[in-house]
């Protein structure tokens, strides 16, 4: 990507919310754009970092045999009736809707009722499971208090996914397998997440766990154990049989070396039995010939959430003036390297565009700043306000065919040959 394509200016930092840093410097240098509370555009990098987080999941799914669908984000009133939850979710003010003389539709949500109605088609026999179906789209929520910017919005990407099974040794069974997936998408990512015991709440179900990274942005509190890896949602005290349901469902007897910790939440996963299934009539015929109800699993990610605890968690901060930019982890960061020559050296600026094109036949995401009338020092900041993770200067102090390579997350820096430089990002 070529900066002065961009319409790219200098930047410069100015009251950066204390509570979502990360998210403050993306909304002051024009990377998201929002419309309106809860609402955000994305502008080319944030947009390719979600993209790159979401090639993670899919590849993942993949890999531990689950199936990818679509399913539409708008949906009939039908089938929310169907269910029973329409009311709940128009009298709380959640869901938005539109009347036409067609019917009512309803933006989605969430999709258990339409991935039942999906399911119910194809998985009509016993033969037919276990089947996982996810699938990676907007929701839509009328949140009545947006919070964190992307964290808490009324428009928002998520992963949902959605495991069939014939009975609850078998769910438990596919519950696993996604647990194991989802440990492993966020460790892609680069994100440290603490798998802990939730509440159901009113997804209903036997048990559930969430997906935690410790921050202080975050709005849940836990309790957690670092030497044993327990952890567990201060909700699930609110319940009067907690003690009970700990030690039954997850063998936890006891919590008094928990500490409370602040953490955000990334992903939600449930065992959620037959309980869907009786509401849409999910059924399969089962090896004695007789109707029996699927027993499900429903597994979420938040998307567009990940992608904000992505810039929380890697802010640089100036000693003098604070948080100043990001260093994205290079499995998501779309471009890798960003050259800064000197534009008005003919020489220099014909090798930045050298090592430029040899990256990208290399399909080595590069960032060239051939932004004129723009001094170095500035190009460097805006490394950082992008988070490209590596640096090429090309200035006074190169020498001959080789660049100086600066690693923005450690300050490191080395000289290399453009050769070596495209193995090393390879």
């Amino acid at each position: 990507m070529k900066l002065s394509n961009t319409g790219m200016g200098t930047t410069k930092l100015n009251n950066i919310d204390e509570m979502y840093p990360g998210q403050s410097i993306l909304l002051q240098t024009g990377q998201l754009v929002q419309y309106g509370a809860g609402l955000f555009g994305y502008n080319t990098i944030p947009l390719l970092v979600k993209r790159n987080i979401e090639k993670i999941i899919v590849d993942t799914l993949n890999k531990y045999d689950c199936i990818e669908c679509l399913l539409p984000i708008l949906q009939p009133d039908t089938i929310w009736k169907n269910s029973g939850r329409y009311e709940h979710y128009i009298s709380d003010g959640t869901m938005l809707i539109t009347e036409s003389n067609k019917g009512t539709f309803c933006l989605a949500p969430t999709a258990e009722e339409a991935v039942v109605e999906f399911a119910r088609e194809k998985l009509k026999s016993y033969k037919n499971l276990p089947a996982t179906y996810y699938q990676i789209g907007e929701k839509f929520r009328n949140e009545i208090r947006t919070r964190g910017y992307l964290l808490r919005g009324k428009a928002f990407t998520m992963l949902d996914a959605y495991s069939f099974d014939v009975d609850e040794k078998a769910m438990a069974k596919s519950y696993e397998n996604v647990r194991t997936a989802f440990l492993e998408i966020f460790e892609k990512i680069g994100l440290k997440v603490l798998p802990i015991v939730a509440d159901n709440g009113a997804m209903g179900g036997k048990k559930s766990e969430e997906f935690m990274m410790i921050s202080e942005q975050g709005e849940d509190k836990i309790l957690y154990d670092e030497k044993t890896g327990i952890g567990l949602n201060t909700e699930i005290l609110e319940r009067e049989d907690y003690k009970e349901y700990l030690k039954n469902e997850y063998g936890i007897e006891d919590i008094s070396n928990l500490k409370e910790i602040r953490t955000m939440e990334l992903g939600h996963i449930f065992q959620l039995g037959t309980r869907y299934s009786e509401m849409m009539n999910g059924k399969f015929i089962n090896q004695e010939g007789k109707e029996s109800l699927y027993y499900m699993g429903c597994y979420g990610i938040g998307v567009s959430r990940t992608v904000a605890a992505v810039y929380e968690a890697n802010i640089i901060n100036d000693a003098k003036w604070g948080p100043c930019g990001f260093v994205l982890p290079t499995s998501i960061a779309p471009y890798k390297v960003q050259i800064v020559p000197k534009m008005e050296n003919e020489e220099k600026f014909k090798l930045a565009k050298t090592l430029y094109s040899k990256l990208q036949e290399n399909n080595i995401g590069a960032i060239l700043d051939d932004r004129e009338n723009i001094t170095i020092g500035a190009k460097i900041k805006d490394t950082k306000i992008l988070g490209t993770p590596y640096l090429v200067v090309i200035g006074d102090k190169q020498e001959g065919e080789n660049v100086e390579l600066e690693d923005m997350k450690t300050g490191e820096s080395q000289i290399i040959s453009i050769d070596d430089l495209i193995e090393k990002m390879k």
